[in-house]
Parts: structure tokens; C-alpha cells; sequence
């Protein structure tokens, strides 16, 4: 079995959530029918709403059901921003973190091109936290035409954790609302939408060991949102659409199962990434942690830059050695894109390039730890000697390199 060290992408499923999962697949109904199959499906749904709202600190009428943490987002943002502009058109603004996940980015993206949003990036320091001075500035300059603030709790690449409540309580000061994506925060540490006081919060069940295509939109009860969609007018006429019942089940067993074991997780998967930094440290010395320090950073991320090598390659030959990685960077028609993260903590394109992300879950133990280290000393050696002379042709030329070597023509 490969060495997985993908679990920031997606984790696999718990044995609660597969059982709440195969247990409602098994029966029919949908959750807005009047009759017995229907309240029966409806019944699940509020015991999961109830579940979920337990382990996210939160009312139960506060959660809302998406198809994942990408719709939340956008939900979140537009909805807030066109719902903010629609009782003031002179609310334009919107201050959006530079090391946002592209589902909250790229939706401010289109929100500037096709509604007029005025978008302020809110640059971060070295190691991914946001510039709360630069926050506070914004907010003091003309706070009645800011619709909204939006800053992720953890970052997906490099696992900083953004102090949240600060932005907060700075945000509400100016009268501005703030949402988060929690997705990654959400099951790796203690995340409390009531105590952050946050106006609205996104959150995932394939983070945190439920099935992919379902998720959360946490709303306060008193925030105000024009729906993305439109139809049945299901979950508080915010989010039409006919609930999953078995996949929102299944989010509630596996968020009630993290929540439960947050604690003891969070130390055991700690030790194991800590373990992992020190061995990658031994076995490639100029390798870069990159991120928050300590308890700054989530507990099962390592982040690193490795100079010389092309990301892609080191991954490619990571790969081919069972061991399961990420570059976290985004490419596009074939064309490399250093991590907008890392470029906007201040490393230069060649550095960024570099990337490499090893993330820790549910699942994890010293045996993936032991794999890595056991194998990344020769696939960066070979990922070196690929060298950046370009995307496609240095990946073609660790092929070529792996393939040589294991007398494969």
C-alpha cells in the first residue's frame, strides 16, 4: 500500500460516516415529502443539522447544507455581498485575504469582473498570517462601503492558523460582517462558530472523514444572505435543492467522531508531524519549512521547499516510490503557476516552485512517516538532476531518470 500524504485534498472516509452512509442508502424518501418515508428522511437530516451544529458550536439552525465546501463559499461571499449591496449600493468593498483557497478567491475574482466589487487584498507576513494592521487600516478607511471581510481560519497549503476572532472583533467594530473558510481548521482543531463569532463559516465532510459532495454553510441566524440558487426554497430558502440524506448523515457521524477524538488526535497527529519535519530536515538539509511555527500551524501539515527541483518532479518521483504528496500549486492549460500562497509570503517564483506539501489524517502512522523519509533522499536527488529547466520537459526527464533506474525502457 502506498504512503499517503495527501489528507489536506481529501481523507478517507470513517467507519461511522460509512455506516451512517450504507445505513440511509439502504432506505428511500425525500426529506421535504409529507409522508412516512419522507419525515422518516427528514428526521435523519435533523438529527445530523443537530449533530453537526454540536461538534461545530453552533445552532442547529445555523447550519445549512451544500454539496461541499466550494458551494459554501460561494454562497457565503456572494450571498453576503450582493445582500449587503441591496440595502446600501454604496457597500462595494470587499477585504479578502491574499492566501485564500481558490473557491473564496476566485469567486471575489468574479465578483470585481461581473458585479463591481472593489476587492483589497490583505497582505500576510512571511510564515502566511494576515497583517491585522493592515486589516484594522482598511477598515478605518471608509467602513461603510465594505460589504464584507472574508479570511480563511487555516490555510490548505502551508497550514498557518489566522487569529480569528481578532479579525473579528476588529471586523464588527466597523459594523462589517466576516465569513471563513473553515474547511481545512474544521476536525484538525478546536473550531467554535458561536465563541469565534463569526457571521458565516464554510465547512467540508471529505476534510474530516466523510464523503465527498457534501458540506455546511454555518450562518448566524440574524445574517442576512441572498441565495445563490432558487427553487424549492429548502434550508431556510437560502439553498434549494433536495437534501442528500445520506451523505449529510454520514458528514454528521464523521464530524461527531472528530470532534470526539479532537484532542487526543491532534497530539498523536502532531508527534507524527514533528517527526516528519525533523526527518525531512536530516535527510534533505536544505529543504524549507514554510508556514507558522509550532502551534501555529495545523497538526498534521508539513509544508517544504525543496530548491533545485521542480515540485511536480519530486512529487512524480514520490510517486513512483509510494509515497502520495502535493505540490499545492494550481497549473492551467499546461502552464506552471508557483503557489499564489507562497508568492505572497514573500518567496520568488523559482522558490515556489519548489513546493512540496505532506499532510497527516485520521489514518496516519509511523509507517507513512517511516516511507517518506525512507524514500525522499533519491527522488530528490533525481528531481534535482531533472532540474527547472521547465515544467513538462523536467517531469518527462524524472520520468525518464525513474524509469532508467529501475531498468524500465
Amino acid at each position: 500500500m502506498p504512503a499517503y500524504l495527501d489528507h489536506a485534498a481529501t481523507t478517507p472516509i470513517a467507519a461511522e460516516a460509512l455506516a451512517a452512509l450504507t445505513r440511509e442508502l439502504a432506505r428511500t424518501g425525500n426529506p421535504s415529502s409529507l409522508h412516512g418515508a419522507g419525515r422518516r428522511a427528514r428526521r435523519s437530516v435533523e438529527d445530523a443539522r443537530e449533530t453537526l451544529a454540536a461538534a461545530a458550536g453552533a445552532h442547529p439552525s445555523e447550519v445549512i447544507f451544500t454539496s461541499g465546501g466550494t458551494e459554501a463559499d460561494n454562497l457565503a461571499v456572494k450571498g453576503l455581498y450582493w445582500s449587503r449591496r441591496s440595502e446600501d449600493p454604496g457597500r462595494h468593498r470587499i477585504l479578502c485575504s491574499a492566501v485564500e483557497h481558490h473557491a473564496v478567491m476566485d469567486t471575489v475574482e468574479w465578483l470585481q469582473r461581473h458585479e463591481g466589487a472593489d476587492v483589497t487584498w490583505l497582505p500576510v507576513d512571511s510564515n502566511g498570517v494576515l497583517d491585522l494592521g493592515v486589516l484594522e487600516a482598511e477598515l478605518l478607511r471608509d467602513p461603510q462601503s465594505i460589504a464584507l471581510v472574508t479570511v480563511m481560519w487555516a490555510n490548505n497549503e502551508v497550514g498557518t492558523i489566522q487569529p480569528v476572532q481578532r479579525i473579528v472583533e476588529l471586523s464588527h467594530a466597523a459594523g462589517v460582517p466576516v465569513h471563513s473558510d473553515a474547511v481545512q481548521a474544521f476536525g484538525s482543531i478546536p473550531v467554535d462558530f458561536k465563541e469565534s463569532g463569526l457571521d458565516a463559516m464554510s465547512i467540508s465532510g471529505h476534510k474530516i472523514g466523510g464523503p465527498v459532495g457534501v458540506g455546511a454553510l454555518l450562518l448566524g441566524r440574524a445574517v442576512k444572505l441572498t441565495p445563490v440558487q432558487h427553487g424549492g426554497g429548502q434550508e431556510r430558502d437560502v439553498r434549494s435543492g433536495t437534501l442528500d440524506t445520506a451523505s449529510i448523515a454520514a458528514f454528521a457521524a464523521a464530524a461527531q467522531t472528530a470532534a470526539k477524538n479532537l484532542a487526543a488526535e491532534s497530539a498523536r497527529i502532531s508527534g507524527l508531524r514533528d517527526r516528519l519535519i525533523a526527518g525531512v530536515h536530516d535527510a534533505v538539509p536544505s529543504a524549507v519549512l514554510r508556514g507558522a511555527p509550532g502551534p501555529g500551524r495545523l497538526p498534521g501539515n508539513a509544508h517544504f521547499t525543496f530548491p533545485g527541483c521542480e515540485g511536480d518532479s519530486l512529487l512524480f518521483l514520490l510517486d513512483l516510490a509510494g509515497v502520495e504528496s502535493s505540490t499545492g500549486s494550481a497549473c492551467t492549460a499546461g502552464v506552471p503557476r508557483p503557489s499564489h500562497v507562497l508568492l505572497a509570503m514573500g518567496l520568488d517564483e523559482e522558490t515556489a516552485r519548489g513546493a512540496q506539501r505532506f499532510t497527516l489524517g485520521h489514518p496516519s502512522t509511523d509507517a507513512d512517516v517511516d516511507a517518506l523519509l525512507a524514500a525522499l533522499p533519491e527522488a530528490y536527488a533525481r528531481a534535482r538532476q531533472a532540474g527547472m529547466a521547465g515544467h513538462e520537459s523536467s517531469i518527462q526527464t524524472a520520468g525518464t531518470v525513474a524509469r532508467q533506474d529501475s531498468g524500465i525502457s
